[in-house]
């Protein structure tokens, strides 16, 4: 069954434990922070299920909600990646 509100739970918790799994202000290296961009992902599968063919303010909220998933998918991934590029902190 689709539904908005799981997907948006989805996406949100997995949000607060990739912060949680990164140490956020010490972006820690954690490679189990791939769990919660794959439930991040499945979130927003949940969402694109809801999306109907006709125009409306239904289909465009669903569409905002697809955008806040896209923003929460790119900060866990960025969560995940940051710590292993050594190359933008190094100072010269």
């Amino acid at each position: 069954m689709r539904s908005l509100l799981r997907g948006g739970i989805l996406v949100l918790v997995s949000l607060g434990a990739a912060i949680l799994l990164s140490d956020f202000p010490h972006n820690r290296a954690n490679p189990y922070i791939a769990l919660p961009a794959l439930v991040a992902t499945a979130g927003m599968i949940d969402h694109l299920r809801c999306m109907r063919t006709r125009w409306g303010f239904y289909h465009g909220g669903v569409i905002l909600l697809v955008y806040m998933d896209l923003m929460a998918l790119c900060m866990i991934i960025f969560f995940l990646l940051y710590p292993y590029a050594g190359w933008i902190t190094s100072s010269h």
